[in-house]
């Protein structure tokens, strides 16, 4: 079925755009673009200009109705989602998040900030404005003080929920609920699957600067102390400048070296798509994986398809965003939220076994890709 002629025209689109509002109380852009066969850029700017008419409210990805910012179903609870981006587990996260909002019968609205403070206030800000009850949000750590980040929270006004932050480093942080993956668990997964193998010596290659890191390092530290290992080369990563090169294959290919010569036959790589880089620089070097060298992706959005699929750690984004959104709810329906005591939530990721990790020595049984 082809979409009609008549949704060239700006007045049908925003005859369209506004009567689907009407029905469902919030659309999105790619799904109206679809629909009327037309650019998504088109409908976005059609919904720029319904909102400086006061037709409509804009959200991430979307809109929603003028009547639901003013005059909400008090029957529909209206709470925020703030992230630092769309990548990494995040998707996941929004999809759990949406599914619990779904049987709480809320309606849940998405922004995003591009990893920058300003954009994340001004989202804040908006969502406030538009009466949500409750806000859950991973805000962003990137040049920003912990001074910074405790003001910034404190000055939301409604409950909220922090997502995926390590936030026992301040008193005043620790006040809040939130709900993260335990990192550092995860590592030590990931190193008790190489041991298990056989392995005793089994280095560490960290992308540094994410939040991720300090506790993927910590657990790394902890579990080579735990389980008695040796000591074996640990490696930061730069984040890629966006040159012709990326960094990250330079410290890949010191750190497969330092390996090599330390009798390291195993690694831990941190991210998935670090790790299936490391594994096609040891293949162009004739080194075998996982014979000569057996790796683990801390993260798992594209370990499955590297040339050797990789045995992952796998962030449990969807259980966090329920459980985020199940933790807003339970502190939105006592009678004194300020007087419930803040709910710490660690959630264990899981180890997902592939090809290149090896066999534990003798196994009979074949490994699933």
């Amino acid at each position: 079925m082809h979409p009609p002629p008549s949704s060239r025209l700006p007045r049908a689109r925003h005859e369209h755009l506004l009567r689907e509002l009407q029905l469902r109380g919030s659309v999105r852009a790619s799904t109206i673009a679809e629909e009327l066969g037309v650019n998504e850029v088109t409908i976005r700017r059609d919904i720029i200009q319904l909102e400086k008419d006061g037709r409509l409210a804009r959200v991430h990805g979307g809109a929603i109705s003028v009547e639901a910012t003013t005059r909400p179903d008090p029957a529909r609870t209206l709470v925020g989602l703030v992230l630092p981006g769309s990548g990494s587990h995040f998707p996941d996260v929004v999809h759990g998040a949406e599914a619990a909002a779904a049987g709480l019968h809320a309606r849940m609205v998405l922004a995003t900030t591009g990893y920058r403070a300003a954009a994340e206030r001004r989202h804040v800000e908006r969502l406030v404005e538009i009466g949500v009850e409750g806000l859950i949000i991973a805000p962003t750590l990137r040049d920003r003080s912990v001074a910074d980040l405790v003001a910034a929270l404190a000055a939301i006004p409604v409950p909220l929920v922090v997502l995926e932050r390590s936030l026992e480093s301040s008193t005043a942080l620790a006040g809040y609920d939130w709900v993260r993956t335990d990192q550092a668990r995860g590592a030590l997964l990931g190193l008790e699957h190489l041991a298990e193998r056989g392995h005793r010596r089994i280095g560490l290659a960290l992308l540094d600067r994410t939040p991720a890191a300090p506790s993927i390092r910590e657990g790394y530290a902890q579990a080579v102390a735990r389980l008695g290992l040796e000591e074996a080369p640990v490696r930061s990563l730069p984040k890629d400048d966006g040159g012709v090169h990326d960094p990250a294959d330079a410290a890949l290919e010191e750190f497969l070296e330092s390996c090599l010569a330390q009798g390291t036959r195993a690694a831990l790589v941190h991210t998935d798509v670090h790790a299936a880089r490391l594994v096609e620089i040891a293949l162009d070097q004739g080194v075998r994986v996982p014979a000569d060298l057996a790796v683990i992706a801390y993260d798992d959005e594209f370990a499955q398809l590297g040339i050797v699929p990789l045995t992952a750690i796998s962030p449990p984004g969807r259980e966090i965003g329920r459980l985020a959104m199940q933790t807003l709810f339970d502190r939105l329906r006592t009678e004194d939220p300020d007087d419930m005591p803040p709910r710490h939530v660690h959630v264990v990721p899981r180890l997902m076994v592939r090809r290149s990790s090896g066999e534990i020595p003798d196994a009979r049984a074949a490994m699933a890709d």
